[in-house]
């Protein structure tokens, strides 16, 4: 059983970075993002994860792939960051 559902949108905290993407695709062991974005600044964690608003976002062009097993926590979010700032 997984948390994690195809076609919502997440912010996810791994390891070392943080990313926003909507769900295309799951594996045992893979997250597949769409409308993906690397997020190198956030501000205090918990008004970005309340506001969605970042500091800087670096947004993908392509699908990224991230490993279960890198990722600390997931929450939902409403909306794609795909504009860089």
């Amino acid at each position: 059983m997984s948390f994690i559902e195809v076609g919502k949108i997440y912010l996810i905290r791994t390891v070392t970075m943080i990313y926003t993407g909507r769900v295309k695709a799951l594996s045992d062991n893979e997250i597949l993002l769409e409308e993906a974005a690397w997020i190198p600044e956030t501000e205090r964690w918990a008004q970005s994860c309340k506001d969605e608003i970042f500091r800087e976002v670096e947004p993908y062009y392509r699908d990224v792939i991230l490993f279960k097993g890198a990722i600390l926590d997931m929450t939902e979010i409403t909306k794609t960051h795909t504009v860089q700032k």
